[in-house]
Parts: C-alpha cells; sequence; structure tokens
C-alpha cells in the first residue's frame, strides 16, 4: 500500500488525499512556455514544483506520464484573443520566421530547466504538431452547439456551459462589462477564441486551412487538445501557475468537459509568483525580466536558485533579489559543507535515531509538497550527534533523488585561489571613482576592459568585487 499523499487541490480550495485514476498510473500535464523569448526565472520556478511532485509520484512507487506543452502559436499579446501573435511578433522584429525563433526558444526553455535538474517530461507537445486534433476539437463542440462565428474567428459560447469559472470561482454576474476583456462582437464578456481567422489582406507565416477559413487556433483549446491526444480525456493532474487560474485553465476546463462529456482534471496544482521589492511581480511585459543565463554569468549556481525556490512553497510568493539569492548560496554551500565535513567524521555512534527524521522528512513532502520543512529537517538531522555519519548519508541520499541539489556532489565547493592583477584592481577601482563621479559611459568602457582581461565586476549599494569570470554550459 502506497503512503498516503495530500495536494492542495485549486478546484476544490482544501488539500485532498491524492487518489490516482488507474492504481498505479499518474497523468500529469504542465502548461509549458510560449517560445517567443528566454524564459525568466519567475516563469522557472513553476516547473520545480511539478518536478519535485513527478520524482516523489516515483518514490512512491507510481508510473509517471508527464508532457509539457510548448506553445509556438496562437498566444496573443492579449487574453482578450486580440492583438499580435507573440511568437510571430518577435519573429518579425529579429527578422526570422516563426518557426526559427520558436525553436530556438524551445531548446534555450529545455537548456534551462536541464540546468535546474528538472527532469524532462515523457513528451514535450508543441501546438504545431497537434493542429488536426485541434480542429477536430472544435468540429465537436461546433456540432454540440457550443460555438459561434464571428467576424475576426469561431468562438466558445461560455454561456451554455453551467459551470463556467468554477476553477476560479468567477462571479459571473458581477463581471462587468469591458472589464475583463473587449466584448466586441462576442455574446458574453468571457467567450473566448477556439480558432482565430488570418486577417483579409494578410499573410500569416502560421495558419491552416480549416472548416472555417485559413487561420490558426486559440491559445486555450492547443492544450487540451494536447492532452486528449497523449494522456486522454481525463487526467490526473494539471499544473500551472496562478496567474492561469481566472482565464486559460477556466477555458481550458470549459471546452474539454464539453467536447467529452466528462471531468477534465482531478488536481489542479499552481504555483505562485515570484515576486522582487513591493511585491512586484516578475515578467516579461513588465520590463524586470532576469533570466537563469545572467545569473550563471554572475557566478550564481543553478542549484542556488532551486535552493532559494525549494525554500519557500510553491504556493507562496517567493522573494527575489541578488541579495537574496547570494545568501541562499552561501547557505546551499555550507549545507553541503556540511554534509561533506561528515565523510571526514572518525567517532561513529552506537545508537541512532535516523528512524525519526526519514519519517519526518517523507512526511513534510507528503503534505502538499511541504520542501521548507523537509530542508529544515535536514539541516537539523545533520547538527544531531546521536545519528551515526552512515546513517545521515544514506538519508540525504534517498531525499535528494526528490530534491535533487546535487547535496553529495562536492565539486563547487572546490576553490582555487585566483589571484587578481594589480592592474584589474586599480582600474576597478578607477571605474568606481568614475561611477561615484557619474561618469557613466567611461565607467562602462573600464568594465570592458576589466572583462577582457577575465574579470568582472558585481557592483553593490555601496561597494563592487571582483570575481573571475566563470560560467557553465548553457
Amino acid at each position: 500500500m502506497k503512503k498516503e499523499l495530500k495536494l492542495y487541490n485549486t478546484l476544490s480550495r482544501t488539500k485532498e488525499i491524492f487518489i490516482p485514476i488507474e492504481p498505479d498510473i499518474v497523468k500529469i500535464y504542465t502548461c509549458g512556455p510560449t517560445v517567443y523569448n528566454y524564459a525568466h526565472i519567475g516563469n522557472l520556478r513553476s516547473y520545480i514544483f511539478p518536478d519535485i511532485l513527478k520524482k516523489l509520484l516515483k518514490f512512491l512507487g507510481y508510473n509517471v506520464k508527464h508532457i509539457i506543452n510548448i506553445t509556438d502559436v496562437g498566444h496573443l499579446t492579449s487574453d482578450s484573443d486580440s492583438g499580435d501573435d507573440k511568437v510571430e511578433k518577435e519573429a518579425m522584429k529579429q527578422g526570422k520566421s516563426a518557426w526559427e525563433i520558436s525553436r530556438f526558444f524551445a531548446n534555450a526553455f529545455i537548456e534551462d530547466i536541464k540546468l535546474l535538474n528538472i527532469e524532462l517530461p515523457y513528451k514535450f507537445t508543441y501546438a504545431t504538431d497537434y493542429i488536426n486534433e485541434q480542429i477536430k476539437m472544435v468540429k465537436i463542440l461546433e456540432e454540440k452547439g457550443y460555438t459561434y462565428k464571428t467576424e475576426d474567428g469561431i468562438y466558445f459560447d461560455t454561456s451554455k456551459f453551467s459551470e463556467y469559472g468554477k476553477l476560479a470561482r468567477l462571479d459571473l454576474e458581477g463581471l462587468e462589462e469591458g472589464i475583463r476583456v473587449d466584448i466586441k462582437d462576442k455574446k458574453n464578456k468571457t467567450d473566448f477564441a477556439l480558432w482565430k481567422f488570418t486577417p483579409k489582406k494578410q499573410k500569416r507565416q502560421m495558419e491552416w486551412e480549416s472548416p472555417w477559413g485559413k487561420g490558426f487556433p486559440g491559445w486555450h483549446i492547443e492544450c487540451s487538445a494536447m492532452i486528449f491526444a497523449e494522456l486522454g480525456s481525463h487526467i490526473d493532474i494539471h499544473t500551472g501557475g496562478t496567474d492561469h487560474i481566472p482565464v486559460h485553465h477556466t477555458n481550458e476546463i470549459a471546452q474539454a468537459e464539453c467536447t467529452s462529456g466528462e471531468k477534465f482534471v482531478n488536481y489542479w496544482l499552481h504555483g505562485a509568483f515570484l515576486v522582487l521589492d513591493k511585491n512586484q511581480r516578475m515578467g516579461k511585459s513588465e520590463g524586470n525580466f532576469i533570466g537563469l543565463r545572467e545569473l550563471v554569468k554572475q557566478n550564481f549556481l543553478p542549484m542556488s536558485f532551486r535552493y532559494l525556490a525549494l525554500n519557500t512553497h510553491y504556493r507562496h510568493f517567493l522573494t527575489f533579489s541578488l541579495d537574496i539569492l547570494k545568501s541562499t548560496q552561501n547557505a546551499y554551500l555550507n549545507l553541503k559543507k556540511l554534509i561533506k565535513s561528515e565523510f571526514d567524521r572518525e567517532v561513529e555512534t552506537d545508537v541512532s535515531e535516523v528512524s525519526i527524521f526519514d519519517k519526518l522528512i517523507l512526511d513534510a513532502l507528503l503534505d502538499d509538497l511541504n520542501t521548507p520543512k523537509a530542508i529544515g529537517l535536514i539541516w537539523e538531522m545533520l547538527q544531531d550527534k546521536n545519528i551515526n555519519k552512515n546513517d545521515k548519508i544514506n538519508i540525504i541520499r534517498k531525499y535528494d533523488n526528490i530534491l535533487s541539489l546535487n547535496l553529495l556532489d562536492f565539486s563547487d565547493l572546490e576553490k582555487k585561489e585566483i589571484k587578481i592583477p594589480d592592474e584589474v584592481i586599480q582600474l576597478a577601482q578607477k571605474r568606481w571613482n568614475e561611477k561615484l563621479n557619474k561618469n557613466f559611459e567611461e565607467a562602462d568602457n573600464i568594465r570592458k576592459v576589466i572583462f577582457e582581461k577575465g574579470f568582472e565586476i558585481r557592483d553593490f549599494k555601496d561597494k563592487y568585487e571582483i570575481y573571475p569570470i566563470k560560467t557553465y554550459k548553457v
């Protein structure tokens, strides 16, 4: 009999005991990126908690079939089904094809999640590979009377689905006209596009023939069609960010359940935002984008960011700054030093209380993936004198298969003394003086010279530090 796992289900707003549809198989779908730019670290956080979930389920003895989609068409700049296609817009900006842009950033995303020890899914599903499946689903909805045609596309009539908004608990009566979407010629404020027509006198790079005319799929239909094609019409778990609850996931439920006539997803899991100062959300549109590659170039370990993410529960806001990450990296390395010191211990104890910690760590993970508590218990266990070193190492090995923090890899603790040349030290001080005098252009020029000599400068509030350039493969 498998251990009891509790998950917070957004649909019920409660923790529920996880019961799979099939006894030993768990089907999970994770909303993937729209590939018109690099993923920022806020995006990447939303793939860490499904990774913990998947590895925990495997630890418990389940076979897991996990899919992450790649949105390479149909995600417009507005949730109200208006604006430009994000991928085509970026392609035009860079003078490349939409296919080149989408594949480049999809590959970059995959490399980023590899750096974070996120296990690759059973399959990445690209929306453009499932056009026929999407057309088929729209046709079924049309035959069942859930759609209508407007000047710019085929729309889902949300008034015909009595449970519309149940995930987000939308007050449909209280929605003011124009607040959530631009009405235009829609029948209802919440109606959404299933298929968009190519605008007249316009040639899109990504467009397909359909029973309703040449065009492209709506963003929401893509996920449901890919799930139906790869996992079936009824799945165990669907994960994503909290921003998807009121629109994207709400619309997924409507079109999926009206197509199949059955429940779509048993457990909806949503991760909270990564926020900056004053609880400001990180996002591409907000202009405060920080990518994993940028952190790596500043000598932060990818595992330090994963450690930071795991020290805050996935349903809580994760506050981020470079200073916080620097402190986190120090804590992460100190944890590894503490683990490494166990290998050097000569004295073994006769009595070991490791079974207590074994149970407590697993209980924490089984309680809606409480990774902060699990990590705190690992620290506590390591400092317990009544546990012998071999037992401690075995526990670390056991649960690091789930946490995936490379806790028994000590290679990043090996520091070589690198002498900073006097010339670089002098240049760095000169640059700092220029910056204080607000001669920013000259300060930038000096920074470039320092970089060419193999070093870089990191500025803090009232000081700077010099680092040798060291990057991880990205």
